[in-house]
């Protein structure tokens, strides 16, 4: 009895929404407008929050990373302090080797921009990643073509390198790279191979897409391993059972050892990790989640005021058939379905037209900017509930004073 119901419903507020077409543009375009401004600004951070977290796993959840700069601000230690501090050395990264009991695998890495050449191909202030053997038991990346360094290239620092998508694609376009020359500020090297496109977003614009990584002993050539100001890291990764904590506090005492830091004197080194930025960037999320709901909260209002006085409206140009089915034996309660049907009806396709246009946006974005962001199956179950949710609030208060109506009285009525 009660699907019966619900289907003449739904029938009689189709026809009715069929026959007011522009009433009902009218009725659609707050609610569309609303559920547009509140799924596109969660899709968006939806895919920032991904990217971010995406790249922060590839800096490795045991992971650990010894720099002159911390990733988060601290108090205690003034920047004019850190700036006196030595950059991390190989000497350091050797300490670490020789007497840590944690590390799975520990890499030294040193970064520098470099112009990087292929015959008539110039790819300027490319960054450049000189990196010890175990850079790829640390760092989470894919290899697309050829392969990683053999250990007698890394130990060697034999002229060889691996290429960024965006680095490849810039030098040699449709060539295949691998087993060709390139110079890398006037120094010859071969690449082997080209890594996995990473994409946009995350923890920097392309990760290692715009950069190449060639062995540690090779960058002796064009690097100064003495500069005070040299962007150097040493980067470990715990055993398996070891935890981040634990790791760090070994970590820590090799290297004061190493540097002979007396006791009671601050670090002059900064051991960073992935969960400080997860945890700096949490009030990030929940801001920009709020700020959504805000944003969107509004349009959604305006559209449930549109949806309301329409209702008002309908019931009006409808009470003399209001009455004639209420002298016919119609229930209440099916008066109040029937203009609540109407209104979660009008609601719902608002919100679904919505829906195709941020499908729509992010097929845009994501044909001219390649990010990767998507309209999720949780952002659609969203805009439909507070689609529904909308229409039965706008709708509820035209639906019960259709339903109290006197049958006498509103067959009588002339609009």
């Amino acid at each position: 009895m009660w699907l019966k119901m619900f289907k003449e419903s739904f029938l009689f507020a189709f026809g009715s929404v069929a026959a007011n077409k522009l009433r009902t543009f009218l009725s659609l375009f707050g609610i569309t407008i609303g559920i547009l401004s509140i799924i596109s600004v969660f899709t968006v951070f939806d895919w920032m929050e991904k990217s971010i977290k995406d790249s922060i796993a590839t800096l490795g959840d045991n992971t650990i990373y010894v720099e002159k700069w911390p990733w988060t601000s601290d108090a205690n230690i003034k920047w004019w302090d850190m700036m006196k501090w030595q950059p991390p050395s190989v000497e350091d990264y050797e300490a670490v080797v020789k007497r840590s009991a944690s590390a799975e695998a520990v890499c030294y890495t040193v970064g520098s921009s470099e112009a990087i050449k292929y015959r008539g191909n110039l790819a300027s202030d490319t960054y450049i990643f000189a990196a010890t053997h175990d850079f790829e038991n640390v760092r989470s990346f894919e290899i697309e073509k050829g392969r990683y360094f053999t250990l007698s290239e890394s130990a060697s620092g034999k002229p060889v390198a691996i290429l960024g998508y965006e680095v490849a694609d810039k030098l040699f376009g449709n060539v295949q790279p691998v087993g060709r020359e390139i110079t890398i500020n006037k120094y010859k090297a071969q690449v082997i191979g080209v890594f996995k496109k990473e994409g946009k977003g995350g923890m920097s614009d392309n990760g290692m897409d715009q950069a190449v990584l060639v062995p540690l002993n090779f960058s002796r050539q064009f690097i100064n391993f003495r500069n005070p100001f040299l962007n150097s890291d040493i980067m470990i990764r715990g055993k398996e059972g070891v935890s981040v904590q634990q790791l760090s506090d070994e970590v820590i005492m090799i290297l004061r050892a190493a540097r002979r830091i007396g006791p009671g004197k601050e670090n002059t080194f900064s051991i960073n990790r992935a969960s400080q930025i997860t945890s700096t960037l949490e009030p990030v999320f929940r801001g920009i989640n709020i700020a959504g709901w805000i944003i969107g909260g509004f349009s959604i209002l305006v559209g449930g005021f549109g949806i309301a006085n329409i209702m008002f409206v309908s019931v009006r140009e409808r009470t003399s058939i209001i009455g004639i089915q209420m002298a016919l034996g119609a229930k209440r309660r099916w008066i109040l379905q029937q203009f609540l049907t109407e209104s979660v009806l009008l609601s719902i396709t608002g919100g679904i037209l919505g829906l195709i246009l941020v499908f729509i946006g992010t097929l845009f974005v994501n044909y001219f900017f390649t990010l990767g962001m998507h309209l999720t199956a949780g952002n659609i179950l969203l805009a439909v509930v507070i689609s529904a949710t909308i229409g039965i609030v706008a709708g509820f208060a035209p639906a019960s004073s259709a339903s109290r109506m006197n049958p006498v009285e509103a067959i009588g009525y002339s609009f």
